[in-house]
């Protein structure tokens, strides 16, 4: 069995000032991907050092922004940062792992970080061409392995169940119509699998994300936008799905929770 695990930290610095060490430490996932890490490579493996996660970052060329980063506790294969094309690849947005499986296989791990966008505006352009790059690489990546897995914050609820406000946010970033069309291309025609809905079923959230401000984590008035999207071949060995919701408002490390999600695969193999 292999936990992987994924969360949008809200700059690393911080969140592991504020307490995510020992969530670390005790729920232990064998793979474990960041997003929005907001610091240096250096910055990050010192922050891992004497945790035994290998990690390995994508910085953006725009200091103290977005970052995402993946580690084990085993060294991967190959990592790559952006897209083939190049596109994305000093952005801090999109990077991926190759581990090797005790029976030989290779499980590619991508931990993604999706602009916020804002509509009309350059950060809306850029987000679509983001989405446009996905389209393109998903096929790629399931023939490329048929255990695959893109992770992180992709910042958009797909369904009315991924929004508690749904009602409130149709002309909003996070829940355009022309936003949800690239996931009903993702869970759709491309055959990937959203593992977290797959799992919980037609409910309300679960919910990964709450705004810091006003009581919308203790009301629970959250959005579901953190993902496993998994090719056809891992999601059916995902056995379980959970979200490391906060005790409360004070014990929260990030706005986001930690989805984590556990497949039935052979443990990672030594590189």
């Amino acid at each position: 069995m292999i936990e992987i695990a994924c969360v949008n930290v809200n700059g690393i610095r911080a969140s592991w000032r504020k307490g995510m060490a020992p969530w670390l430490e005790e729920a232990a996932p064998d793979v474990l991907t960041l997003q929005e890490v907001r610091a240096d490579n250096g910055i990050l493996e010192g922050i891992f050092a004497e945790t035994g996660y290998l990690m390995h970052g994508a910085e953006s060329d725009q200091k103290g922004r977005a970052g995402v980063a993946l580690g084990a506790r085993v060294a991967p294969v190959e990592i790559r940062a952006g897209f083939p094309d190049g596109s994305f690849a000093t952005d801090g947005r999109w990077l991926e792992a190759d581990y090797r499986l005790q029976d030989g296989g290779i499980l590619t791990v991508v931990s993604a970080y999706v602009h916020s966008g804002e509509v009309g505006t350059p950060r809306q352009e850029a987000k679509y061409r983001f989405l446009d790059a996905m389209i393109e690489r998903l096929p790629q990546l399931a023939e490329h392995s048929p255990y695959a897995v893109i992770t992180g914050d992709l910042n958009v609820g797909h369904t009315t169940l991924d929004i508690k406000n749904w009602k409130g946010n149709v002309k909003k970033a996070g829940f355009l119509p022309e936003e949800r069309a690239y996931f009903d291309r993702f869970f759709g025609e491309l055959g990937w699998v959203d593992v977290a809905r797959s799992l919980a079923g037609e409910v309300e959230g679960p919910y990964t994300w709450w705004s810091m401000r006003g009581q919308a984590f203790d009301n629970n008035t959250g959005w579901r936008i953190d993902y496993h999207a998994a090719t056809p071949a891992l999601a059916a060995l995902a056995r379980e799905s959970q979200v490391d919701r906060a005790p409360s408002y004070a014990e929260r490390w990030s706005d986001h929770a930690p989805l984590r999600v556990r497949y039935e695969l052979p443990a990672l193999a030594v590189s």
